[in-house]
């Protein structure tokens, strides 16, 4: 049996990307595949994408190829006890001197060397590198295509940002995505109606030139029951439509409830009661909640879709 490894950040999974994975499957038998670490994928990046979006996203294709092994790097050698028993390394022109240092360190431990399959770099419509980077600032889409839909996001937030890029794919095939950094308008922690009126101001304060701009505010809500969280998202065009959406609401354990009454926000309630560095950018407090049942990104998902449903059916 062959067993070939391909490895990679995969921020936003592209055509080079792509390739590289299928030339995985094409010349082994067994296939392992990399994916970094957060804290390697944010060496040396300004932006990066949470793990949790990544791999969701990297199996989701994969899942498609065949069978795998799918593990975490934190650095370029990767797991030994995993990557010894690998024969062929798949690599880019770009990343091939990275296989010859690999095979290096391999030799100073005695691990014969791996064969280096290299795959042709991929080029956007302009000619250059397609570059997951690129695609991040909003240059153009996942197949290196500026003649797409050009959207803005009212958000630096990875998941709210890669949560956009979900939906339109789906309703517009290839979408180009800007994160752009706006305010809502309203207070940290909005309330009832500041939710709807946070997600409206960040959609027209992303607009600028772009085609269409999304905003998307996190709220909370008091039912009889307790005090609930939704998700609204405003959609704004060139043409000055808007349209809106939320998500499904869920209810906040009283002790979160309570600080928010007192002033919290949910990130410091959720952090204070329960630990958590970083939660509202990683699966958010949906995640912790539901036991990953539901994450922050499937459910800004639904705010998103439910604000495009009138475009998709008045077309």
């Amino acid at each position: 049996m062959r067993t070939s490894a391909v490895a990679g950040t995969f921020d936003v999974l592209h055509d080079g990307h792509a390739a590289l994975l299928r030339r995985a499957f094409e010349v082994g038998d067994r296939v392992l595949v990399g994916i970094t670490s957060d804290r390697m994928a944010a060496s040396g990046r300004p932006v990066y994408v949470p793990l949790e979006v990544r791999e969701r996203e990297l199996k989701a294709f994969l899942d498609q190829l065949g069978g795998y092994e799918l593990f975490v790097i934190d650095d370029m050698y990767g797991p030994r006890e995993i990557m010894d028993s690998a024969d062929v390394l798949v690599v880019s022109d770009e990343t091939l001197g990275n296989g010859r240092m690999l095979n290096e360190e391999r030799a100073s431990r005695g691990v014969r060397p791996l064969e280096l399959s290299v795959v042709p770099l991929v080029d956007a419509d302009d000619g250059s590198k397609i570059s997951a980077s690129a695609i991040l600032r909003g240059e153009y889409g996942r197949t290196g295509r500026r003649d797409v839909p050009d959207i803005a996001v009212g958000s630096l937030n990875p998941v709210k940002v890669e949560a956009v890029r979900n939906v339109m794919e789906r309703i517009y095939g290839d979408v180009r995505i800007t994160a752009v950094d706006v305010q809502g308008g309203v207070p940290q922690q909005p309330f009832e109606g500041e939710t709807r009126l946070g997600a409206e101001n960040r959609a027209r304060n992303a607009l600028g030139n772009h085609g269409m701009a999304v905003g998307i505010e996190a709220g909370v809500f008091e039912f009889p029951d307790g005090l609930y969280d939704i998700q609204h998202c405003a959609v704004v065009s060139s043409d000055g439509r808007i349209t809106y959406g939320q998500g499904s609401g869920f209810r906040y354990p009283d002790d979160i409830a309570s600080l928010v009454r007192s002033g919290r926000t949910v990130g410091d309630a959720v952090r204070e009661l329960y630990g958590g560095e970083g939660i509202g950018k990683r699966q958010g407090a949906v995640g912790m909640l539901s036991h990953g049942l539901l994450d922050r990104l499937g459910l800004t998902e639904q705010a998103i879709t439910a604000a495009m449903i009138p475009r998709i059916w008045e077309g």
